[in-house]
């Protein structure tokens, strides 16, 4: 029934490439599919004006797509000179996921900044940067630990993220471009590794879809999660 062949429940081929990009104190390449993702971290010894002598660190991140990632070229946002409302509300959701899932208190007064560059889009750009983007930011918080600057790594947990929805009467899991695109309804869930919930975007792209297929959605994408949270612990070896 999906374009794929795949199963209801089944996702993508899902890689995380630890240690991507040479120069940054953490990175991951992440590919859901054809989906692919350069997620990198950069250590900054300061924090924004609004943190300062709050003894506390910041994370944030910021989400790009390159010219030639879709079908057709788009042209930069930096030509532009703006970012779209699309750029901004994703990393701010990136941004907000790793944040989640991150004890401020315990990293002093540096900034770690997520840069994700979209290599290539098929859907579920968003979700792959979040769960790319905590590998990263695992990665930069083990190199701080090496320096002496943190004592140990201020997570509480992993963080990762899916896309579900509704596909021609089914709930199916990870959505791909095809199905992005001709889906009953959709939804991105980011969850915590022991099932804490961070985020969950739904929307009906024609008739309102039910409390049930909502839980149907959560079930799939608790699946999927406990899937991603496996790869990340492979890729940072833990």
């Amino acid at each position: 029934m999906r374009p794929s062949g795949r199963a209801l429940d089944q996702m993508r081929a899902v890689t995380l490439e630890p240690g991507a990009c040479k120069y940054a104190e953490g990175s991951c390449l992440v590919k859901f599919g054809d989906t692919h993702v350069l997620c990198s971290a950069s250590v900054e010894d300061r924090v924004p004006p609004f943190m300062r002598n709050s003894g506390k660190g910041w994370v944030t991140a910021e989400y790009g797509m390159l010219p030639r990632s879709t079908h057709t070229r788009t042209d930069r946002e930096a030509a532009k000179g703006k970012q779209s409302g699309r750029t901004q509300e994703i990393q701010r959701l990136i941004g907000r996921s790793l944040r989640a899932i991150t004890q401020t208190g315990k990293m002093g007064e540096i900034t770690i900044k997520i840069d994700c560059d979209v290599l290539q889009a098929d859907g579920g750009t968003r979700t792959a940067a979040i769960t790319g983007s905590y590998v990263a930011l695992y990665q930069a918080f083990q190199h701080l630990k090496r320096l002496n600057m943190i004592k140990e790594i201020p997570l509480s947990d992993s963080v990762a993220a899916i896309s579900c929805g509704i596909y021609k009467g089914q709930p199916v899991l990870d959505l791909d471009y095809p199905e992005d695109s001709d889906c009953d309804a959709d939804a991105n869930f980011v969850l915590t590794g022991m099932g804490g919930i961070v985020e969950v975007q739904g929307t009906a792209e024609g008739a309102p879809f039910s409390q049930a297929q909502l839980s149907e959605l959560l079930a799939l994408a608790n699946k999927g999660i406990g899937e991603l949270a496996v790869l990340q612990r492979q890729a940072l070896g833990l």
